[in-house]
């Protein structure tokens, strides 16, 4: 039976994969010998998706056929409304029992994007951890953090000491505006921005300028509203959060009392959620700014969009077009801040300041929507405006980077050339979540793309398709490693970092005070 994959592009994306033979399977269950020698298995990296995989292939989960379904796991975020996945059918779980999965992380914390993209003002978000955290305490499961693949050790050293390497290693870059003045001080990455406030080691030298009053954030995604609510929420809100104390610091000081959020395209392209606008147009002190004429002629086209967008689009409207209440009316009035969604508009140029050594504004390139087949997009109509700012964060888009020279990578698509998770002319390589998909979804996304590229190991296992005979595994990794200076640090090392974490948050009324300096950690751990 053949495999189809949909595959969306742009806003709210998500990817479905549809695999007959397994949903035509119902009683199918493998069973694998307890004569079998242990399989040892390495996934590169501890965000959702390492963690994710590493879980299907120690424990097993109901396999994922496509049935239409709300999304019951949150956005990377915040709980969107709009995602779709598939729903999990009553086919009997796959896991191999006695499979040892080691798992190798670049930094000396695990999660990922759980820990370093999740805003700090959506704890709920960041539960997901707790069953990572069962998952890392298995016996048959061990995390190295501190060893970076493709620097410290090569992916084909590691396959040499393992049955199966799978990827996960996400999209840790950003996509460039690749226009003039980008260099400029005063313009960064939204994913920068994010880590700097969320503790990322490699961003706390961000030292973003925020004594200017707009700033301007490209792109109409969640994190660009992550950011925008970041920016614009009133320090004391954010004292009971994770957020690192230098960023408190400077969001204290903070003079933006305006941020401007821009799209190529028009309201019913937007990526973000309704959560996250609901957010936004609540945000204490604050009130947004919509251009009515924007939404002209949209009350008869949302009769036909699918109810998630369609709801999107009328709370849009509604805060567009509609007469505030008496109450609603007097609370704008007062507010001190505002946010704006500014459509159809596309970045030129970033404008520098007379003396040429900031960001002063940025010219934008009006534009329109042509359709081309099925896709819609933004075509300039020639027209051009320069809007000041001291700030521009760009959020257009995560990318993935390649990771050794023996794996192949599609640079134009930012992924590993994959079937179904297995890599492409490299037998018993694999890959799950962004690297696998590009940055597409949210966490259920992952969790479900996750399980299918475990599934396709197991099978693979199952069929004999992998080496056979013992590897060492970790212990041959171990002795490379050692070899070269580098000191891996164990599950147990972080739950010291994190009891450090918590004990330093308490102090102060927060869940946790992160620590952001990587050769304080080691102190802490005595390495």
């Amino acid at each position: 039976v053949g495999h189809r994959s949909w595959f969306g592009v742009g806003e709210g994306v998500l990817v479905l994969t549809f695999l007959p033979f397994l949903c035509l399977a119902a009683g199918f269950h493998q069973h694998f010998s307890t004569q079998e020698k242990t399989p040892q298995i390495c996934v590169v990296g501890s965000g959702p998706a390492g963690f994710y995989t590493a879980q299907h292939l120690l424990k097993g989960r109901s396999l994922l056929c496509p049935q239409p379904t709300k999304l019951s796991s949150p956005a990377l975020s915040g709980e969107g409304e709009g995602p779709w996945v598939p729903a999990p059918l009553s086919i009997p779980p796959t896991h191999h029992t006695q499979a040892r999965v080691d798992i190798y992380e670049k930094q000396l914390v695990p999660f990922g994007l759980v820990r370093f993209g999740v805003a700090p003002d959506h704890p709920e978000v960041k539960n997901v951890i707790n069953t990572f955290t069962q998952t890392a305490h298995s016996d048959r499961c061990a995390f190295w953090g501190n060893v970076e693949v493709g620097r410290d050790v090569t992916v084909p050293e590691l396959q040499e000491a393992y049955h199966a390497v799978v990827l996960s290693y996400g999209a840790e870059d950003h996509q460039a505006l690749d226009i003039p003045g980008e260099e400029l001080p005063g313009v960064f990455s939204a994913r920068a921005f994010v880590g700097w406030y969320n503790g990322l080691p490699e961003n706390q030298e961000l030292a973003p300028d925020l004594s200017c009053d707009t700033a301007v954030i490209l792109g109409q995604g969640n994190v660009a509203l992550d950011v925008a609510r970041i920016l614009l929420t009133p320090p004391e809100h954010l004292e009971r959060t994770d957020i690192t104390k230098a960023a408190l610091g400077v969001l204290r000081q903070s003079q933006v009392k305006t941020v401007w959020i821009v799209g190529r395209r028009g309201p019913l392209q937007v990526a973000f959620t309704i959560k996250e606008l609901r957010e936004m147009i609540q945000l204490p002190g604050t009130r947004p700014i919509l251009d009515p004429e924007d939404f002209l002629g949209l009350q008869d086209r949302i009769k036909e969009i699918p109810r998630p967008r369609k709801r999107l689009t009328e709370l849009l409207l509604q805060t567009a077009t509609e007469k505030p209440r008496v109450e609603e009316a007097a609370h704008l009035a007062s507010a001190s801040r505002a946010w704006g969604l500014r459509f159809f508009r596309s970045p030129l140029q970033v404008l520098p300041s007379p003396d040429g050594r900031r960001v002063a504004g940025i010219r934008l390139a009006v534009t329109r929507l042509e359709a081309v087949g099925e896709a819609i997009r933004a075509v300039p109509t020639g027209d051009m405006e320069d809007l000041p700012c001291g700030l521009v964060l760009s959020s257009i888009g995560y990318k993935s980077r390649p990771i050794d020279p023996s794996v192949p990578f599609d640079l134009k698509l930012g992924v590993i050339p994959n079937m179904e998770g297995r890599v492409v002319d490299v037998p018993g390589l694999y890959c799950s979540g962004w690297v696998k998909t590009g940055p597409t979804g949210v966490i259920g996304t992952t969790m479900n793309d996750s399980f299918l590229t475990g599934q396709m190991l197991l099978q693979d296992l199952k069929a004999g398709l992998l080496p056979s005979g013992p590897r060492p595994g970790s212990a041959a990794i171990q002795a490379l490693l050692s070899s070269r200076g580098v000191q891996p640090v164990s599950f147990s090392d972080w739950e010291k970092l994190d009891a450090k974490e918590v004990a330093r948050g308490q102090a102060s009324g927060k869940p946790r005070e992160k620590l952001v300096d990587p050769q304080e950690m080691l102190q802490l751990l005595g390495h």
